[in-house]
């Protein structure tokens, strides 16, 4: 019988055209799962169905999600990391990340990847810095992500050099924060935090053509302390706080990226959102 299955074309590329027909046909994809990103029941008769295609060095397992939890997508993850996985499901257990070893309270990563056209007296792009940590709104804790910019941000087609990071996405819904201490609102519909198997891996948006593309995604699958990774299953949520380049810089403490956040809100070049967890 047919399956309610979504097959990307970065997974259908992945497997090939008739792996993938034989899977929308029902031949190789189980009527009941467990969802890949929330871990509850699935059922592929039923329901829409991501394909997630989990990819390595050498090993790749195809897992399903629900459509409303993640999009089908490729996940490349550790290669050590996946076999595990695939041990552990092979000896009947669950799939689990393994505990990362202790990082630093907050770990910023860059992605090398342009985000905006450059213009001709700018030598280097803008990338995205995130840095991940736990920030206190009111008496709670949520687990937040921090975006600045390397550089101006402009709008596409634009050499103007303007810094037009805010306000790209303040259309989007995310606000200006005058008080960290308040929990923001969430922007508009399809954004997402992307969570694979313990793992930071995607920040998505809606996609004009339907459904989420990914907004900021990692070069390398970034690894987050267990606190934070605790937060985010707790609320569900997770806050994205964006400022542009230069407004809160590398802070080694969460009690110094505070400090700095609660600086750049001051001035007014603070804003944020609360996205919904995709993912464990």
């Amino acid at each position: 019988m047919p399956r309610m299955l979504e097959v990307s074309e970065d997974v259908r590329a992945e497997i090939g055209d008739d792996e993938a027909e034989s899977l929308l046909a029902g031949a190789h994809a189980p009527d009941a799962y467990d969802c890949t990103s929330c871990r509850l029941p699935g059922d592929s008769l039923r329901e829409p169905t991501s394909t997630v295609l989990f990819v390595g060095d050498e090993t790749a397992v195809l897992a399903f999600a629900h459509a409303r939890c993640v999009p089908s997508q490729v996940v490349p993850v550790d290669e050590q990391q996946l076999r595990g996985a695939v041990a552990s499901i092979s000896q009947g257990g669950t799939a689990h990340a393994p505990q990362p070893p202790a990082p630093q309270p907050v770990a910023p990563v860059d992605i090398p990847e342009p985000i905006a056209p450059v213009p001709p007296d700018r030598p280097q792009p803008a990338v995205l810095g995130v840095t991940c940590g736990i920030v206190l709104c009111g008496d709670t804790q949520h687990a937040a992500l921090v975006i600045e910019p390397t550089g101006p941000v402009g709008r596409p087609g634009s050499a103007s050099g303007t810094d037009e990071f805010l306000s790209l996405l303040t259309e989007h819904g995310f606000q200006l924060v005058q008080d960290v201490n308040r929990a923001p609102a969430r922007p508009r519909a399809g954004w997402s935090v992307l969570m694979a198997m313990g793992q930071l891996h995607a920040i998505l948006q809606p996609s004009a053509a339907g459904g989420s593309a990914a907004w900021w995604q990692a070069h390398q699958a970034l690894q987050v302390t267990p606190a934070w990774r605790a937060a985010a299953a707790r609320k569900s949520e997770v806050i994205m706080f964006a400022v542009p380049a230069g407004a809160v810089g590398r802070q080694p403490r969460e009690d110094l990226l505070r400090l700095a956040l609660d600086r750049a809100a001051a001035r007014g070049v603070l804003a944020a959102g609360m996205l919904p967890l995709a993912g464990t």
